[in-house]
C-alpha cells in the first residue's frame, strides 16, 4: 500500500469517528477534510480533491471570520486544484479571493504572503500572460529572501520560474 493511500486509510477511519461525535460544522471536520483533500490532490484525483477543499471551504465560512487565514489556505488549495484541472478562470477567482485575504491580514514580509503571490505567478505563466506571472514570481521571490536563507528551497524554485518566464516572454 503506497504512502497516500495508507494517509487516506487513516483519515478515513478518522473522519468516521469525528462524523459520530462533532457537529457537521465543527473545525476538526473541516481540517481533516483539508487533509483528505491534500491526499486526493496528491494523487492527482483533483474532482475527489475539490470535493473535500470545498467541504473545508464551507465549513470555514460559518465558523471563521470573513478574514480569517484558513479561508485564504482554504481558496488557495481550491483554485490550485483548477488550475491543474486547466480552469484557469475559476483558479484565479479563488487565488484572487486568496490573495485578498493574505494581503489584509499579514506582514508584507510573511511566507505565507510569498507563497500566494507564487501560485498567482504560476497560474499567470499557465494563462501566458507572461508579464503578471514574472511580476508575482518577483513579489515571491523578495518576500521569500527576506525570509528564508539563500539556500532555501522555494528560493531556487522561483528563481527558476523566473528565469522560464522570461526565456519564454522573450523567444
Amino acid at each position: 500500500m503506497g504512502e497516500n493511500s495508507k494517509a487516506l486509510s487513516y483519515y478515513e477511519k478518522a473522519l468516521e469517528i469525528k462524523e459520530k461525535s462533532l457537529p457537521s460544522n465543527h473545525p476538526s471536520l473541516a481540517t481533516l477534510y483539508n487533509n483528505i483533500g491534500s491526499v486526493y490532490d496528491n494523487m492527482g484525483q483533483y474532482s475527489k480533491a475539490l470535493s473535500f477543499y470545498e467541504k473545508t471551504l464551507e465549513i470555514f465560512r460559518k465558523a471563521l471570520p470573513s478574514n480569517h487565514p484558513s479561508l485564504a489556505t482554504s481558496y488557495n488549495n481550491i483554485g490550485g486544484v483548477y488550475k491543474k484541472m486547466g480552469e484557469y478562470s475559476k483558479a484565479l477567482s479563488y487565488h484572487e479571493k486568496d490573495l485578498e485575504i493574505s494581503e489584509k491580514n499579514l506582514r508584507s514580509n510573511h511566507p505565507s504572503l510569498a507563497t500566494s503571490y507564487w501560485c498567482m505567478g504560476s497560474l499567470y505563466e499557465n494563462m501566458k500572460d507572461y508579464s503578471k506571472a514574472l511580476s508575482y514570481y518577483e513579489r515571491a521571490l523578495d518576500i521569500f529572501q527576506s525570509a528564508f536563507s539563500p539556500t532555501h528551497p522555494h528560493i531556487k524554485s522561483v528563481k527558476n520560474s523566473i528565469e522560464i518566464v522570461k526565456v519564454i516572454k522573450n523567444i
